[in-house]
């Protein structure tokens, strides 16, 4: 079954646009909770949000598709996306639903699901519910007697902080550091500062005051220029950014340098395998992941297995083979033995506690391998376009023999916006912008051509 509405990430657009609708949103809830209401009552779907101001529409239109399906919600408002992962196997919950865009601006929003497990749902089954929101219509509606309820969730916050808590080393504390933490006026406002103070940290936050407009705007991972100023002016030892549904990170060292995804992985893999505590000689990340980070596992006997882009095909791969580490450059960090998603504040706490094991600082202690120099452009289309045109294959072609063994291109479609993303890397810098310009250059005529000659 082909899969329309649904992108690599859930559904996703424009708030108040199809498929971003009211509309939609009961429809998917009404289809949702048909497939997955089995068995005995009660049949429990927990729903959470990030800070748009979108959310206030959709929420209650999940709500009420929901409640026509005979299921029970239990709404936790303004909520990490891995929390809500989290909670959905806390409760005891047939699903799980995030009302999020993540780092997108205010002016989009998503839909993401989570099955009982507390993994993001398959292909199939996100087909599944496609195909069932366009055949039940009113059928998917249960009888009077069987209509479910709605209630608040009060201690959502304070469970997923202690589950947090639980993950961070008993015989460490996070005393004597100062950490600059902005939420980027996201979900995790409130639940980030007090994670970090619990645990004994010094801790100043910025991007604590949403409006529903200013989520990821100027803020967060997506746009860590003013913590990493707040960092230098403080003095302090690490800048947190989350974005704006809080299951990615960037981190900035005490001396104003950024920390990606790819570095991240390298260290925690590193003291992973120093401890025993790596399930299989592999890490899992995806395409754009960068080569400097595949030599230096190889360096280590470990292997970087590549999935497409998206967290959830990091997790799926993650499943197959048994592994219990994997990534994304973007800040995706999945660790397999605390969660079953990316979670930025959890990636956190587990990259604090090697800084707090080591006599190093994290500008030294990061820097593990040097990147290969990447570059990446995104490209704006007005209307889908075939990657497949002849033109566009003999560019990538011609690309691919200019960089031969010494480097690596990606051309992909954006699963969550109207944009191509080209990624070269190169050992030579000069012949990383070659093939560039060339793959682009193809790519902005294709996108202007008339589609009809």
């Amino acid at each position: 079954m082909r899969r329309r509405l649904f992108g690599t990430d859930g559904i996703r657009g424009k708030a108040n646009r199809f498929p971003m609708t009211a509309e939609v949103a009961l429809a998917l809830g009404r289809a949702a909770g048909a497939i997955f209401r089995r068995g005995q009552p009660p049949h429990r779907v927990v729903i959470g949000k990030d800070t748009r101001l979108s959310g206030y529409m959709l929420e209650p239109a999940l709500t009420a598709g929901f409640i026509s399906a005979g299921m029970d919600v239990i709404l936790v408002g303004p909520m990490p996306t891995p929390a809500v992962a989290f909670l959905t196997r806390s409760l005891r919950c047939d699903l799980g639903v995030v009302i999020s865009a993540s780092h997108n601006p205010f002016d989009d929003n998503g839909i993401k699901l989570f099955g009982p497990d507390g993994y993001k749902l398959s292909d199939d089954k996100e087909a599944e519910i496609e195909a069932a929101m366009a055949e039940l219509g009113n059928d998917g509606q249960v009888a009077p007697e069987e209509l479910g309820r709605a209630r608040r969730f009060e201690d959502a916050r304070g469970r997923y902080i202690e589950n947090l808590k639980a993950s961070f080393p008993r015989e460490l504390d996070l005393s004597g550091l100062r950490i600059v933490v902005d939420c980027a006026n996201g979900a995790a406002y409130h639940i980030a500062p007090e994670l970090f103070f619990e645990l004994g940290a010094e801790v100043e936050a910025i991007g604590t005051h949403p409006d529903g407009f200013n989520i990821n705007r100027g803020c967060g991972s997506t746009a860590p220029e003013t913590l990493r100023e707040r960092v230098l002016a403080r003095g302090a030892d690490l800048g947190i950014a989350l974005d704006g549904d809080a299951d990615r990170l960037v981190l900035v060292d005490e001396k104003g340098h950024f920390v990606d995804g790819d570095h991240m992985l390298a260290l925690i893999a590193a003291d992973w395998q120093a401890r025993g505590r790596l399930s299989r000689p592999q890490v899992v990340a995806t395409v754009m992941s960068n080569l400097g980070l595949e030599r230096y596992l190889a360096s280590r006997g470990l292997t970087l297995v590549r999935t497409r882009v998206g967290d959830r095909y990091v997790v799926e791969t993650m499943r197959e083979l048994g592994c219990n580490l994997g990534g994304e450059q973007s800040g995706h960090i999945v660790l397999g033995d605390y969660a079953t998603t990316g979670d930025g504040l959890l990636a956190a706490l587990q990259l604090l506690a090697v800084l707090r094991t080591s006599s190093r600082p994290l500008s030294e202690l990061a820097r593990v391998f040097e990147p290969v120099p990447q570059k990446l452009r995104n490209i704006r289309i007005d209307r889908p376009l075939d990657l497949e045109l002849p033109a566009l294959r003999a560019a990538r072609a011609e690309a691919e023999r200019l960089l031969g063994s010494r480097g690596r291109l990606l051309v992909r479609a954006s699963g969550t916006e109207p944009v191509v993303r080209v990624m070269v890397e190169a050992d030579d810098e000069a012949l990383l912008d070659r093939a560039l310009d060339l793959v682009c250059t193809a790519i902005n005529l294709a996108a202007v051509a008339d589609p009809a000659a």
